[in-house]
């Protein structure tokens, strides 16, 4: 049994190059491998508005929303935010 807390802390986490830590760096990679896909298709559509003749404004007023859906789906991918939930 451990004799202090951190004695505890170290037994429960596996320490800093654990289990966890290549865990994250699988989920890290996921998360990039399952944004991509739409990002490109994202960049794509603005590039595509752009050689169509629009004006730039048109491409970069969606842009922001392409980028902040990217991230935020990155963020749910890598952090496992949906685990757990059935």
């Amino acid at each position: 049994m451990a004799t202090n807390a951190s004695d505890a802390a170290e037994s429960n986490d596996g320490g800093p190059d654990g289990p966890e830590e290549a865990g994250s760096n699988r989920n890290r990679k996921r998360a990039v491998l399952a944004v991509l896909p739409f990002l490109a298709i994202g960049l794509a559509n603005v590039v595509l508005m752009l050689f169509q003749g629009l004006r730039p404004l048109w491409g970069f007023l969606i842009l922001p929303p392409i980028l902040f859906c990217s991230v935020l789906a990155y963020l749910v991918f890598s952090t496992d935010f949906l685990d757990g939930r059935t």
